[in-house]
């Protein structure tokens, strides 16, 4: 399996120091969810050699019962010691990609998904980087640990200091995150009461992808031990600011190494490359039908409406914050972090499916030498009537988002058969089970009038 000696030693010499004791499998299924299989340390060199095997019809997506049996092979570049739980027994964690008996990578696996879009960016001749903005709520949990009704853990706005729990929580899920070996680079306080915001470094698409995952699962971990709840729902609450992921992203030139997306001549839009500029053509034009993998939950339409900055048209601009991409300003000094936000996506989704599709429509705008629409300078939320009817506009709900993304040859592309024929199956039940449902506001409504 690995054969990388001196990973193998850099591991072990860890697991010695740390006197670990067990180690946690882990990988995600197709909605993002992490699963995990536990070893004692006496096992570990079983998994490096050989892989640890598992039955994969339980899993979310993958595969049916007869067809069960895959193997977990450790990735140890994100071998890591569990920075919490460690009064007695020390655990680590080390995210592992998923095969099959025949040694081949499962295409069920998300994060296979990922490097065949990353292999089909390297044979054009680019590197992916990523740098994904997580959102999220802490609310404080009622008796017996129950949620609702919801009650929000502090009062305070956008940057606000503040000197409730979670300021200090806040703290705490950042060291917690560098012991992972992430770098966090910025950690404040959100627009909505009880929202909030840590960002770590910009970088390969497959680490920050890895780093997203690891940063859910830890924020939610040292919440729990503070008697805090950490969620990632993208609108928990109706009338105030949702919870987005904004995706900032570039490419780089394997000859080079220098940020393709930089405009070297001086006359691109926006300080951008052409290149740069046809892969947001890309983004623009398939924006709708990877709409239903960067926001993938019933719930991510109740974020994606007008007021709250989340983008509902598809636009792309400089500053403006209602524009489905923005293009953040550089320093002058500072020409190679030149890129590109994608303001759609909400840290619901699976990191590793929606960085696949968002390069896949990137790399579609460049083959196809695309050019985006015009850039919308103006606040699209306050356009006129006739305006807005120029306006393409993202799925307004999950059925819509699913119809899209089935009209999309280049997402079933992008995700393989094997996920997209799951994926759509399992939204489509989702979506399904919404419209049957019957809500708290409809009887509110209608049971005492008719």
């Amino acid at each position: 399996m690995t054969t990388d000696k001196a990973a193998i030693e850099r591991v072990a010499e860890t697991i010695q120091r740390a006197n670990v004791r067990f180690i946690n499998l882990q990988f995600t299924d197709i909605a993002g969810i992490v699963k995990q299989i536990s070893i004692p340390v006496e096992h570990w060199g079983t998994a490096v050699d050989h892989g640890i095997w598992f039955d994969g019809s339980s899993i979310e997506g993958f595969v049916r019962i007869a067809e069960g049996d895959m193997y977990l092979v450790p990735d140890l570049a994100t071998f890591a010691v569990i920075p919490w739980g460690q009064e007695t027994l020390v655990a680590a964690r080390v995210i592992c990609d998923v095969y099959t008996p025949e040694g081949a990578p499962f295409p069920g696996d998300p994060r296979q998904v990922l490097k065949r879009a990353l292999a089909k960016a390297a044979q054009m001749g680019y590197g992916f980087n990523t740098g994904p903005e997580l959102e999220f709520f802490l609310f404080r949990p009622g008796p017996n640990g129950k949620l609702f009704p919801l009650e929000l853990h502090d009062e305070a706005g956008y940057f606000d200091v503040s000197t409730d729990l979670g300021h200090s929580v806040r703290r705490e899920m950042v060291h917690a995150l560098q012991q992972f070996g992430i770098s966090v680079e910025a950690a404040h306080h959100e627009v909505a009461p009880g929202q909030h915001e840590i960002d770590f470094k910009y970088g390969d698409a497959l680490r920050t992808a890895d780093s997203a995952v690891t940063l859910r699962t830890t924020l939610k971990a040292i919440a729990q031990r503070n008697g805090l709840y950490c969620t990632f729902m993208p609108k928990p609450i109706a009338g105030i600011a949702g919870s987005g992921m904004h995706v900032h992203q570039s490419l780089t030139d394997l000859a080079t190494g220098q940020n393709a997306f930089v405009d070297v001549n001086g006359d691109g839009v926006f300080g951008l490359s052409k290149l740069a500029v046809q892969y947001v053509a890309g983004q623009l034009a398939h924006a709708r039908g990877f709409s239903a993998v960067i926001a993938p939950l019933v719930n991510s339409y109740k974020r994606l409406v007008p007021g709250y900055e989340a983008p509902v048209y598809i636009s792309w601009a400089r500053m403006n914050r209602s524009a489905l991409i923005r293009i953040p300003r550089v320093r002058p000094l500072q020409p190679q972090s030149t890129r590109v936000e994608l303001r759609c996506p909400d840290p619901s989704a699976n990191p590793y499916l929606a960085f696949a599709v968002m390069l896949h429509a990137g790399l579609d705008g460049i083959a196809q030498g695309m050019t985006p629409p015009t850039p919308a300078d103006q606040d699209l939320y306050h356009v006129d009537e006739a305006q807005r009817r120029e306006l393409r506009t993202m799925p307004g709900s999950l059925g819509e988002a699913i119809e899209a993304l089935q009209a999309d040859p280049l997402m079933r592309e992008a995700l393989g058969d094997h996920i997209f024929a799951r994926y759509v199956e399992a939204k489509t039940q989702e979506w399904d089970d919404y419209r049957i449902a019957v809500s708290q506001w409809e009887l509110d409504r209608y049971l005492s009038i008719y």
